[in-house]
């Protein structure tokens, strides 16, 4: 299990409590081949006493980045943009295939698998922690 960079502490609020988020097993799927969209995964906690809210992904090497998470509704997989997610004090969340999960669009290079990815997750505060997302394998299932 890698965990990369990434204890950030997140000021919440105009008082001294602050949110303390964690990220970890951060990855982004090779792309189709030509495709110039992939999906990225991580797990974020916060294990401080305040609730964090994020609110947006970037990165050099895509043209934009958006939140996203698979629903069913009516018997049917439905993939939508979200535009937060909250993760509450003492709370985990998981953006993993087939839940939450980074939507990268227009890659300005192609990646392999091994390669490092920076990210910059930004929060609703303002601030905003980078990390390296490892480039996984497609599934082959």
């Amino acid at each position: 299990m890698k965990k990369w960079i990434v204890a950030a502490l997140l000021s919440l609020s105009s008082s001294a409590t602050l949110a303390e988020v964690l990220v970890t097993d951060a990855t982004v799927r090779e792309m189709l081949p030509g495709r110039s969209m992939t999906a990225g995964y991580f797990s974020i906690s916060n294990s401080g006493t305040v609730d964090a809210e994020l609110i947006s992904a970037s990165s050099p090497q895509f043209g934009s980045i958006e939140l996203h998470q698979h629903s069913h509704k009516d018997g049917m997989m439905k993939m939508e943009q979200v535009q937060s997610v909250k993760v509450a004090a003492g709370e985990q969340v998981h953006f993993q295939p087939g839940g939450l999960h980074l939507m990268m669009f227009d890659a300005k290079t192609s990646i392999s698998k091994g390669q490092q990815i920076p990210l910059r997750l930004t929060f609703k505060d303002g601030q905003s922690i980078e990390i390296q997302a490892s480039v996984s394998a497609i599934p082959t299932h």
